[in-house]
């Protein structure tokens, strides 16, 4: 039996949002309940169990997961430290191994440690030693840096955006594990740095250029040497120095198979570059558009999407459609615990006089005060629309204020869908106006039945106005930050063992 370390490590942070992560941001599991999670859960350990549940000779022992709740800022020291140093406990006291599978993200960020995930990466590989294959998965929106690929045999990462593909990516994973253990793959990795940061719908695998570069790399690993290809394009909002895209290609001992691969998604990508440029309306423009539109306008509003890493507490829209007299409907959700204890102060049905937004990154967003009558108070607990998990948003109010609907909340939750909404009685439905704090939500959710949807240019720790956020810490020059960037691939090739 091989015996297989399984551990998980996930989380995605925006540097420019002030407020920082702490231990308390995570579920941390151990042992039977890691497993237990995961035997439900549609995420990459549970694909990665099934597969290695349909071999004859695999032997998963559950360490150890810290998944992050939300996304949020970065890291605070002395939480990054507590979590990595119960993280690799947890693996040196599961020893002896054969393999070990490690479920990462690849964008957090911690105060002193711009490469978490390398570093748990290169001190696992100090525990298990240099012969025992470590396989690693990670979000398509990872940091990939050389020390990640230095201390690991194999990289697996998504192909979906939106994600859909979670369980898909571990099977894909523990499946190149087990070959390397039965003695059926030996895997090179060849990969190009690409000079460019990327986002806007052109990303979108099903119907954008993005997708087409994709299936690129999923043609590959159908290939009789191929064993992992992908586009890695990182997180922009995660201001790190190995901040980039890149094209990773792993083969089954064919350097020149994989070095191919890897360039030709390069040049791929850096050939379409310009249409992955998110393109963006303003905030004042914005609202005037609603006003005119028949139905419900959705304003996507990337720059404070808390699934991207942001605090939550913009009220740039609703600022602009209060000032401006919007004259229909709006429902917009806000994190603002200050609002929330005025609101359960005041109790259902009673006015309050509060003030909502600007609770947490101050730098960007003013308080807004407004006169409200407060319709519901909730503990925030909810069902996730996406994917059936329980959420918290923790003490949660609604608030009208003439004919604005405010869902605020205590802390921050993921807003790509409807489930804050429709858990706190409100249809967007019904509305006239709908902000959505996400890059991208499922199409059924908004898309497919509104009268129109804007992608808004507004103030955030995650706006898609990249150069509005000011990066201080990736390489340069990087498209589109840059005004001249040139860019012939060049091809390092990784092959642990040799």
């Amino acid at each position: 039996m091989f015996r297989i370390l399984v551990a998980e490590c996930q989380q995605e942070v925006s540097s420019f949002n002030p407020v920082p992560s702490d231990y308390g941001d995570f579920a941390i599991r151990r042992g039977a309940e890691f497993f237990g999670y995961h035997s439900v859960a549609t995420e990459e350990v549970g694909g990665a169990l099934r597969a290695f549940a349909s071999g004859l000779a695999c032997e998963p022992v559950p360490t150890y997961s810290a998944k992050a709740i939300t996304s949020g800022g970065t890291l605070r020291r002395d939480d990054y430290e507590r979590i990595a140093g119960e993280f690799l406990d947890a693996l040196r006291r599961s020893l002896p191994a054969d393999g070990v599978y490690l479920a990462l993200h690849g964008a957090m960020s911690a105060e002193g440690q711009s490469d978490p995930e390398g570093h748990l990466i290169a001190e696992a590989r100090k525990i298990v030693g240099h012969r025992v294959p470590i396989v690693v998965s990670l979000d398509l929106h990872a940091v990939l840096t050389t020390r990640m690929l230095r201390n690991s045999d194999a990289i697996v990462a998504y192909h979906t955006y939106p994600h859909v593909d979670y369980e898909d990516t571990g099977e894909r994973a523990a499946r190149l594990l087990t070959g390397i253990l039965e003695g059926d793959a030996r895997p090179v990795t060849a990969r190009v740095k690409i000079p460019m940061l990327v986002r806007g719908d052109e990303l979108i695998t099903e119907t954008g250029s993005f997708g087409r570069v994709v299936r690129i790399a999923q043609e590959f690993e159908q290939c009789r040497r191929g064993l992992s290809s992908a586009v890695i394009i990182g997180n922009p909002f995660t201001d790190v120095p190995g901040l980039r895209s890149n094209s990773l290609a792993v083969s089954d001992g064919d350097r020149d198979a994989a070095a191919r691969c890897a360039t030709k998604l390069a040049s791929e990508m850096w050939r379409r570059r310009r249409a992955m440029k998110a393109a963006l309306t303003g905030v004042r423009e914005a609202v005037r558009l609603a006003g005119e539109t028949q139905g419900t306008a959705v304003m996507m509003d990337a720059a404070d999407a808390t699934s991207s890493g942001a605090s939550g507490d913009s009220n740039a829209i609703l600022r602009e459609a209060v000032e401006s007299g919007f004259p229909g409907s709006a429902l917009t959700a806000i994190v603002d615990p200050g609002a929330v204890r005025d609101a359960f102060e005041a109790g259902v049905g009673r006015p309050v006089r509060t003030t909502v937004g600007g609770a947490l990154d101050s730098a960007r967003f003013r308080p807004l005060a407004i006169e409200a009558t407060v319709k519901l108070l909730s503990d925030g607990k909810l069902i996730s629309e996406s994917f059936g998990r329980r959420w918290s948003a923790g003490p949660t109010a609604v608030l009208e204020c003439g004919r604005h609907v405010i869902v605020v909340t205590t802390r921050a939750v993921n807003l790509f869908d409807r489930s804050l909404f429709l858990a706190n009685g409100q249809d967007p439905k019904r509305f006239d106006l709908v902000v959505v704090k996400s890059p991208h939500c499922e199409p059924h959710m908004y898309q497919e039945w509104c009268g129109r949807l804007i992608n808004v240019d507004g103030p955030g720790s995650t706006s898609a106005n990249l150069a509005s956020l000011g990066h201080s810490q990736c390489a340069r020059p990087v498209f589109p930050l840059d005004p001249q960037v040139e860019f012939r691939p060049e091809v390092e090739v990784f092959e642990r063992n040799a």
